[in-house]
């Protein structure tokens, strides 16, 4: 199966009453998906209204909230569950040239859960999502249309062994995660990351294994997959057509001690944005020759998000409560707002506290102890509106946008 590498992230919301402009049939549309921090449930929440569309049953909390490349579904991975989720957003865009369609459907909880052994990472790959389940050691490959129409086939892409893995496709090959197998684990631990392993479409070895200490977090921008490791950051590129060239982009003496987990990349310009410490991110530019950017923060970070209308802004929010923009070219801040109070990063990693989705000219913020979620101006971090939320708001996307509704 030969496989192209375009990602294109929508950010998630709409409602069903939706916000008209010049022409009566030109809308614009947003859903907000709203995970559960404690509850086993999803929320689906019209993004100008604040009505509530509908609530999904979940087996577990969902851990992770992942979107698909369409917009049209959203997964509710319940690592915990052992299970996995896919909701229907009723929200679907079309390219149409000199205009795009927009199709707005109630939301809906497809009958095609996935369940297996802890399922973590999931990575949206044009129709396609890679779902990896790390305690099987492998990753399952389901196409949207199918799911769309109620069904569970998939195939399977097996890694060396159980751990806590990923695998992207890169073209016809397959760049996937792998464990050190020499370091003893015991019964209840998997083993540790030991770097990148490159197969071909026959599933076949190419090269040698890329070292990737701790290889976790992963972006795609623009024909380049980029890994944060221990070392510095693995980046895999190329056409698809041939073996992708794989170099690791060294932290180097001047960086302070820290490392990249997580990673978001750049759809309209080839960067990525990613954690560095607790207190930092980092700009990462892939093609430069000092390709760290540090970005010192006022206070520990929480989350983070891209903003991929205006293509060089990001938005940090720290445990003090407040929201910071940030632009990707000068890494400089250039606005901060309070908008909740302080939320501490001490204490358990899965404690509740906010989470953020742009939303075209707004962004969504949940805030979990006031059952909250408040949306916010883009350009000045002004609140407009909030909406209450029942439970513990936690995790959030928002999918939608502009188009015509004939």
């Amino acid at each position: 199966m030969n496989r192209t590498l375009s990602r294109f992230l929508f950010s998630v919301a709409i409602p069903l009453g939706v916000v008209t402009t010049a022409q009566a049939n030109d809308v614009e549309a947003w859903r907000l998906f709203v995970g559960d921090q404690q509850a086993a449930k999803l929320t689906a929440i019209n993004g100008v209204t604040g009505e509530q569309l509908a609530e999904f049953p979940l087996k577990g909390y969902a851990t992770h909230l992942v979107p698909s490349e369409s917009g049209q579904t959203v997964f509710a991975v319940q690592m915990d569950g052992n299970a996995v989720d896919v909701i229907k957003t009723g929200v679907s865009l079309g390219d149409h040239g000199e205009h795009r369609d927009i199709e707005l459907e109630d939301p809906a909880l497809l009958p095609v859960r996935m369940e297996g052994k802890r399922p973590v990472h999931a990575v949206p790959h044009g129709g396609e999502i890679l779902q990896f389940f790390d305690l099987e050691g492998e990753a399952r490959v389901v196409r949207e249309n199918e799911l769309l129409e109620g069904k569970t086939d998939y195939e399977r892409v097996k890694t060396t062994a159980p751990h806590h893995g990923i695998v992207v496709p890169l073209g016809s090959y397959m760049l996937m995660s792998e464990p050190n197998m020499t370091v003893d684990t015991k019964p209840d631990e998997l083993p540790p990351r030991l770097g990148l392993k490159v197969t071909d479409a026959q599933g076949q070895q190419v090269g040698d294994i890329a070292p990737c200490t701790g290889l976790h977090g992963e972006a795609s921008s623009i024909g380049v997959v980029a890994f944060g490791c221990e070392e510095g950051v693995l980046v895999a590129s190329g056409d698809g057509s041939k073996p992708p060239e794989v170099k690791m982009l060294q932290y180097g003496q001047d960086m302070p001690e820290g490392k990249v987990g997580t990673l978001l990349g750049g759809k309209a310009m080839q960067f990525f944005l990613g954690n560095y410490g607790e207190d930092k991110v980092v700009v990462i530019d892939p093609s430069a020759e000092e390709a760290f950017r540090l970005v010192q923060l006022p206070g520990r970070r929480v989350d983070f998000a891209l903003d991929s209308k205006r293509v060089t802004t990001a938005y940090v929010f720290t445990e003090d409560g407040k929201l910071h923009t940030l632009d990707v070219l000068t890494g400089k801040l250039s606005r901060s707002q309070q908008i909740t109070q302080p939320y501490s990063k001490d204490g358990h990693w899965r404690d509740p506290r906010p989470r953020l989705a742009v939303m075209g000219d707004e962004i969504a913020v949940t805030d979990p102890r006031e059952q909250l979620v408040r949306i916010l101006d883009a350009k000045t971090l002004q609140e407009a509106r909030s909406f209450p939320v029942k439970g513990m708001p936690f995790n959030i996307v928002a999918i939608g946008g502009s188009g015509v509704r004939h």
